[in-house]
């Protein structure tokens, strides 16, 4: 089975400006985020409701809890949002035209409703079309993730753990490999 794309940071670049414009652009930039920041899956994305992000006080967390009802694996995980994603959904925030209710599903279709995982899966896909990004899919933000964290050196038990998995061959095989990454692995010898 054919994995999905990793892109390269000039073509997440690309992607994210894609995303970005229009209408929806601030809420599908958060849903792109949330996919290579967090490397959450599709599935935990449209599961998201707002006091999953920002606590009573207005403050955005610096880690989200899933229960084990909307993780792939059934066990409940800690999320861990680094600054750059705080910052994001600060702005996404700041974008809507009132303050959400905790309650409220984070992103919300332009009917007004909580995504499935299936229409924002499809939604995903169709931005790496726009973008000119052939093979791409809503886990490519995820795969990202785990590849950035794997070539920057972080231990592969931490990586296992912020990805969700159970099995570190699991993680590995999220891993991509390209030729300017093993050119830069030679190049520390």
């Amino acid at each position: 089975m054919k994995q999905a794309r990793v892109p390269t940071e000039g073509e997440f670049k690309r992607l994210a400006a894609v995303v970005s414009q229009g209408k929806f652009g601030p809420r599908n930039r958060m849903a792109l985020m949330l996919s290579y920041l967090a490397g959450l899956r599709v599935g935990e994305i449209a599961s998201l409701r707002w006091g999953d992000l920002v606590d009573g006080e207005g403050k955005v967390r610096e880690q989200l809890r899933l229960c084990a009802a909307v993780t792939k694996g059934g066990h409940a995980r800690v999320v861990f949002m680094n600054a750059r994603l705080r910052k994001e959904v600060e702005q996404y925030r700041s974008s809507l035209a009132q303050p959400p209710a905790l309650l409220q599903p984070m992103l919300v279709t332009q009917k007004c409703s909580a995504f499935s995982a299936n229409t924002l899966c499809q939604l995903m896909r169709g931005w790496y079309d726009l973008a000119g990004l052939d093979g791409g899919s809503s886990h490519s933000g995820r795969r990202w993730f785990i590849t950035r964290l794997a070539h920057a050196g972080i231990s592969p038990k931490a990586i296992m753990m912020l990805a969700g998995h159970r099995h570190l061959s699991t993680t590995q095989r999220y891993i991509d490999v390209n030729d300017e990454m093993m050119r830069a692995a030679v190049e520390i010898l």
